[in-house]
């Protein structure tokens, strides 16, 4: 008991300490002086929106699209995936009004999923940058500037990553604790990382790459459904880095409804999980700075996850009067020190984007018993549903997310 016990307490302070790290990492990288950059010529840049049956948000989605200022030639191109909503007839409709948005109908192929449909807009495009926004993305009107003139001076880059926002933070206690938890993992654990290793991830959407590269790549993995974590590893795995940039911000909206969420987040699991087996299978991608994306996924899928099981069990055995001899003062310092430390990095970010009002800094006291066990079910659902598929020897195909009209 005093060996297994020991181990977990290693465990435990090694992930507390990494932590404690890079949230000091993320709020000096945010508080830090920026340099304000310029470019003389800004290269050409292809926005691709990947999108299926994405009527209800479409209209808006290319609204904010024609409200991009971009010095450079921007072109946006619809990638309509087999679409059976009015997403077609809209973004026809657009095509009419403005030159730079063009309409591409995806041919049907396998496997079915974004990274397919990215492949073939890359090779129907030819800017020398490209840009991914999901289709019910509002990007500030300077985002595609702010993420270039990044790209093209930080050592190395071959690309940059804006920050998300969610849009309908407010709708519903949700929606406004997986708006605390995008700033947490955006102005702490990506801008921790940043400061502390030089190495950005891909965040799916407002993410900036340059042609070369994913030439280079070979393109997308079409059966990865995490297809921007994978991506990150073997972009960082070729010596390149992706610096965050803070100011290119977009919204989006979240799931409002536990059942959409649930679906989201298992297929968020099972591409984490596909990208963890990969990894013990790429030796490249336990090299250099790659080696920190690694232990990252292992720590938040795995290790996190495992922790947060243990301080449960550690708690509900207390709380029914069950005591463990000497091993009882470690343990709940265990399950305070879980607690406080990822409370903390809530009002952190709270504090840093300017958004620790009463409630959501309630909101952020009680996540820790609410919405953070809902990663412990995600992990049974996601390797319950990975196994089930490598014993049938299927394919798991792409969930949608189902979409929900917003009100200007």
């Amino acid at each position: 008991m005093n060996l297994v016990l020991n181990v977990i307490m290693a465990i435990f302070w090694l992930l507390l300490l990494y932590y404690s790290y890079l949230t000091i990492a993320g709020i000096l990288d945010r508080y830090g002086k920026k340099d304000v950059v310029t470019l003389n010529e800004y290269p050409s840049v292809a926005v691709l929106i990947p999108a299926h049956n994405e009527g209800i948000v479409m209209r808006q989605t290319l609204e904010a699209m024609m409200g991009i200022k971009y010095p450079g030639n921007l072109d946006v191109f619809l990638l309509d995936d087999q679409s059976q909503d009015e997403t077609q007839e809209i973004a026809r409709e657009f095509t009419t009004m403005f030159s730079r948005v063009h309409y591409i109908h995806v041919p049907k192929g396998e496997p079915i999923g974004k990274s397919r449909v990215l492949n073939y807009g890359l090779s129907i495009t030819d800017s020398e940058y490209f840009l991914i926004f999901d289709a019910d993305n509002q990007p500030k009107a300077d985002t595609v500037t702010r993420l270039v003139e990044q790209a093209m001076t930080q050592k190395n880059a071959c690309g940059a990553v804006g920050i998300v926002k969610t849009i309908n933070a407010t709708t519903n206690l949700l929606t406004r604790m997986i708006a605390i938890e995008f700033q947490v993992f955006q102005l702490i654990m990506q801008s921790g990382r940043w400061k502390a290793f030089k190495t950005g991830s891909l965040a799916g959407t407002n993410m900036l790459l340059k042609r070369d590269v994913i030439e280079e790549l070979g393109g997308y993995d079409p059966y990865a459904l995490a297809e921007d974590a994978e991506l990150t590893m073997r972009i960082t795995a070729l010596g390149y880095t992706l610096p965050v940039v803070y100011e290119a911000e977009t919204w989006e909206q979240e799931p409002e409804t536990m059942k959409v969420y649930m679906k989201q987040r298992t297929r968020w699991m099972l591409g984490n999980i596909y990208l963890l087996e990969k990894s013990l299978r790429t030796r490249d991608f336990w090299k250099g700075s790659t080696l920190v994306h690694s232990l990252q996924h292992i720590m938040t899928y795995l290790l996190f996850i495992f922790l947060l099981l243990i301080s449960d069990i550690v708690l509900i055995l207390g709380l029914f009067g069950y005591a463990f001899d000497e091993a009882t003062t470690p343990l709940i310092m265990f399950w305070f020190m879980t607690y406080l430390v990822y409370t903390i990095q809530i009002l952190a970010a709270q504090e840093l984007e300017g958004t620790a009002t009463p409630k959501n800094i309630l909101v952020g006291l009680i996540m820790y018993f609410t919405y953070a066990q809902l990663f412990v079910i995600l992990l049974f659902r996601g390797m319950y549903a990975y196994i089930k598929s490598k014993v049938r020897k299927e394919v798991i195909v792409w969930d949608k997310t189902k979409r929900v009209k917003i009100e200007s």
